[in-house]
C-alpha cells in the first residue's frame, strides 16, 4: 500500500534498484528526508531569532504551550507579589553533629525556612599550597535573599572552619505555595 502523498519524501520508491534510473531517484528521496529535517530545524530557529530580536534576550520571552508551559501552581519570582526574592545557600560542614548544631540554629534565628543535610560528600579543594580531600556534608539552606548576610554573618560566626563556604543561588521560579512558606517562616531582615 503505498504511502499518501506527504509521506512518500520520507522513503524512497520500493522498485528504485530496478534500473540506474531508480536507483538516482532512491539516492534523490534519501536525501529529502534530512533536507526536510534541517529546513524544519532552521524554520525553528528563524523563529526564535525573531522573537529574540523583537524582545531583546533570546532566553525573555515566554514557551509555547506545546514546549512545556508552566502550570498553574508555579510562578516566577519577578511575578509574584505574594513571595519575594529567594535563595538557595550551599554550606560544608565537616561532621553531622556540626551540620545539626548549625542548622538548628539558622532555623531559630530565623534566617532560613529550611535547612537540608547531605551527606557523604567528598571534597577535593585546594588549602595551604596544596591539594586537599576530605569528607563533609552539605547543607542546602532555603531563605530570602535579603538574609543573606546576616546568616553570612551567622554561619562565620558559629562554623568551625577559617574560610567556611557560603555560596548563595538564585531562585528563579517554582512551587508558589513553597516560595510563599520560604517567606513566612523567615524574618524580614
Amino acid at each position: 500500500m503505498p504511502l499518501p502523498a506527504p509521506f512518500r519524501v520520507f522513503s524512497p520508491p520500493t522498485s528504485a534498484a530496478a534500473s540506474p534510473a531508480g536507483a538516482q531517484r532512491a539516492l534523490l528521496y534519501g536525501r529529502r528526508a534530512p533536507f526536510a529535517g534541517a529546513l524544519l530545524f532552521f524554520s525553528i530557529g528563524a523563529v526564535s531569532a525573531a522573537v529574540a530580536f523583537r524582545t531583546g534576550c533570546a532566553i525573555s520571552h515566554r514557551r509555547p504551550p506545546f514546549l512545556g508551559a508552566r502550570g498553574l501552581s508555579s510562578t516566577r519570582m519577578e511575578s509574584a507579589s505574594t513571595t519575594v526574592p529567594s535563595i538557595v545557600v550551599y554550606v560544608t560542614v565537616p561532621n553531622r553533629e556540626a551540620g545539626k548544631k548549625l542548622s538548628q540554629s539558622i532555623i531559630s534565628e530565623k534566617l532560613a525556612a529550611c535547612v537540608n543535610i547531605v551527606p557523604g560528600i567528598e571534597s577535593v579543594y585546594w588549602w595551604e599550597g596544596k591539594v586537599q580531600s576530605d569528607a563533609e556534608e552539605l547543607l542546602i539552606i532555603k531563605t530570602r535573599e535579603s538574609l543573606l548576610d546576616a546568616l553570612t554573618a551567622h554561619v562565620k560566626a558559629n562554623h568551625e572552619y577559617d574560610v567556611p563556604e557560603v555560596i548563595a543561588l538564585p531562585i528563579t521560579g517554582g512551587n508558589t505555595k513553597y516560595l510563599e512558606w520560604i517567606k513566612n517562616s523567615t524574618r524580614d531582615k
